[in-house]
């Protein structure tokens, strides 16, 4: 467990890496014995399953967690039997954590038909519950938009370890947030989320979810992703992370978030570079004070102060290093810097 200067209990997430077992598994060890509350695992140009079941195989009592696992790139039952099956390996530690992605991800390379993300989210979320309730006593057909199963000849399954296994819903933009506190256990604010839109931006919209589905703030778990860079020289932080800014500042479908924080010319700017595959290499694009917009970094005092209020409104957080574009070496300095300030 982390505690506070006031020793108030901190919920800190990690993450580990596709690579190696003892590299996952040594991650996934490190996480625990700092005390973390649990640790992700991505989708990118991987799944987030398989570095989960080492990390869970290495682990007694850390919380896993696929953040995210992109909803349309697998049929709704693929994800539920692997939520299943990780719950069983780690004794029920898992939360499965859904996103929707972007369309030239979910259509252009994991070749998704046409769907309008939000609507295939929730059917996802609907569909995977029913899954995991019922695959072990003989599941009712389920009858989607986009997902439609009779199940006529599926056998039933081993029970599960929980038939409610946790579902977060990752979030950029307010109607995401607002589905999310619907009809998620938790909302997973996306890592470009500035520190006032987590603060202050996303409250209407996780107001409106909630007063739909007559639960209580406290039902619905609030994780934070926070881009972190400390470092006794900022310009150095600053200048790491600007390929990371870049790599997400370039994807078309994020233009108006950009935007709406003042920077669509330099958006607009790096999609270009994102059609032309080297956007990485034009963090040069992306000014000091886009960085700082996004990214926490800066002197140690500053980074935890900046911290210290997402903490007025998260659960939980994860702090996460710049991730593109850096040495694995940097990355780990990184990594290090963060446990030093919050965690050790």
């Amino acid at each position: 467990m982390v505690t506070a200067n006031d020793g108030s209990r901190r919920r800190y997430w990690g993450f580990v890496i596709p690579g190696p077992a003892a590299l996952v598994s040594g991650l996934a060890k490190q996480a625990e014995s700092q005390g973390l509350e649990g640790i992700f695992a991505a989708q990118v140009n991987s799944v987030p399953w398989v570095p989960l079941a080492a990390a869970a195989a290495a682990t007694e009592h850390i919380g896993i967690a696929s953040g995210i696992a992109i909803a349309a790139a697998r049929s709704p039952y693929e994800t539920a039997i692997a939520a299943i099956d990780l719950d069983r390996l780690s004794d029920g530690r898992f939360t499965l954590g859904l996103g929707a992605s972007v369309h030239s991800w979910t259509c252009g390379v994991y070749g998704a038909p046409p769907h309008k993300p939000l609507a295939h989210l929730r059917e996802t979320v609907a569909a995977v519950r029913h899954i995991i309730r019922g695959a072990h006593r003989g599941l009712t057909p389920f009858e989607g938009e986009y997902y439609r199963a009779d199940f006529a000849e599926l056998q039933p399954a081993q029970p599960p370890v929980r038939e409610e296994i946790p579902i977060w819903l990752a979030a950029l933009r307010g109607a995401a947030v607002q589905l999310a506190a619907e009809v998620a256990d938790g909302i997973m604010g996306h890592p470009m989320w500035s520190l006032d839109w987590a603060v202050e931006g996303i409250r209407p919209f996780m107001k409106k979810g909630l007063e739909r589905s007559g639960r209580k703030r406290e039902d619905v778990e609030l994780n934070l992703w926070l881009w972190c860079a400390p470092g006794v020289d900022e310009a150095t932080a600053i200048e790491d992370a600007r390929p990371t800014v870049a790599f997400y500042a370039g994807v078309a479908q994020y233009e108006s978030f950009f935007a709406a924080h003042g920077f669509g010319d330099e958006a607009r700017r790096l999609q270009q570079y994102v059609r032309t595959r080297d956007v990485l290499d034009h963090g040069d694009l992306v000014p000091d004070d886009m960085v700082r917009a996004f990214v926490i970094c800066g002197k140690p005092d500053v980074v935890r102060e900046r911290v210290e209020r997402a903490w007025t409104v998260a659960d939980s957080l994860v702090l996460v290093p710049p991730a593109y574009a850096v040495t694995p070496e940097k990355t780990l300095h990184y990594m290090g810097e963060i446990a030093k300030l919050f965690y050790q």
